[in-house]
């Protein structure tokens, strides 16, 4: 269903994928960028993404956007990734390279769809998501290396950086349309029940919230590690979901994918949220919002992936594949009183500001 009530765009997630044989993507490749080598298509939500193994044994990533997608978010995506190469050239985040005519997107096209084209590093690796799950010690590393980002980012603006996007948590009070494509019954009433506590508690509070651009999508497909040490990190990809939104919702979104089962759903968590307080504190408000806005990003993944997943069935596996962990880390999450979650949260922080 087409979301006539959100104040977002969604021509892109409702759209279905551009169409580029790897005998074009490679005609783009060299001649805009003077390489050539053997493509390997990969996984993406809305662009066309390629591993390019070079003669050399070295690879890099290419990616075409999405025909609809507005070159002046790829800028905005582009400039984000060079400024934190500025400030932090050591953390270990993708980069983007300029074309041969010096530029970091070239508009080309193929068949009739206009779209750009960019080179990007590829990490040599696994994503965190094939280990299974994270140990202590790396849980800390994502945390530290989240807050890093994020202060390399600070005061970075761009005329792009405010676009409305739907994986924004600024905008799950409009989600409630999607909760019909997710089987009737106790699931979608728990996702309910968590926009009612989201409009309830977090919504007013938003305005006087810290605000800047966020990466908003370190999810394990895009974190990748050492294969031979998986507690190395290696990269942290995919820059286009990048908004301009609280801060605190960086750490949420990041915190959401390392919950625990029932029993200890917090605990995986709060190395992560603990690490990234120890390098980038968080207020007491913000710390206190964190209860509503993890549960808020397992709804709002929930809603936009069972919608997305009608619309695209042929791309169904790739867009669900996070959607038991989800499931079960929401139920787990509802055993728990956020007056508790609160206090371990706070808890786990002030001994990071002790240790």
């Amino acid at each position: 269903m087409p979301l006539e009530n959100l104040a977002v765009d969604d021509s892109l997630l409702e759209a279905a994928p551009a169409l580029v044989t790897d005998i074009q993507a490679c005609a783009v490749l060299q001649q805009h960028f003077g390489l050539s080598g053997t493509l390997e298509k990969l996984g993406g939500e809305r662009d066309l993404n390629f591993r390019v193994i070079l003669e050399d044994g070295a690879s890099r990533l290419f990616k075409l956007s999405h025909p609809l997608e507005n070159p002046d978010v790829v800028d905005f995506h582009n400039q984000a990734m060079r400024r934190i190469e500025l400030r932090d050239p050591e953390l270990p985040v993708q980069r983007v390279h300029p074309s041969l005519a010096g530029q970091y997107a070239t508009l080309v096209e193929i068949d009739g769809q206009h779209m750009l084209a960019r080179l990007m590093s590829f990490a040599e690796g696994m994503p965190l998501h094939r280990v299974g799950r994270a140990t202590t010690a790396f849980r800390r590393v994502i945390g530290q290396s989240i807050a890093r980002l994020d202060v390399a980012l600070e005061g970075f603006t761009h005329p792009a950086a405010g676009h409305a996007l739907l994986w924004d948590m600024q905008h799950a009070a409009h989600l409630r349309p999607l909760l019909t494509h997710i089987e009737s019954g106790q699931g979608r009433s728990l996702v309910e029940h968590t926009l009612d506590r989201y409009e309830a508690v977090v919504l007013s509070r938003i305005p006087g919230l810290r605000k800047q651009v966020i990466h908003n999508d370190t999810n394990p497909h895009n974190i990748i590690v050492e294969a031979a040490r998986p507690d190395v990190l290696r990269s942290i990809l995919d820059f286009g979901d990048m908004v301009y939104a609280p801060l605190v919702n960086e750490v949420a979104v990041a915190a959401s994918y390392h919950l625990g089962p029932v029993g200890e759903v917090l605990e995986p968590a709060l190395d992560v949220i603990g690490a990234y307080h120890q390098h980038n504190p968080l207020t007491p408000e913000e710390l206190a919002l964190l209860p509503e806005l993890l549960a808020t990003r397992l709804a709002l993944a929930l809603c936009i992936n069972s919608w997305r997943a009608e619309l695209h069935p042929e791309n169904r596996e790739y867009i669900l594949r996070n959607a038991q962990r989800a499931w079960a880390n929401l139920n787990a999450m509802a055993s728990l009183s956020r007056s508790e979650m609160e206090d371990r949260i706070s808890s786990a922080c002030l001994r990071e500001v002790k240790a």
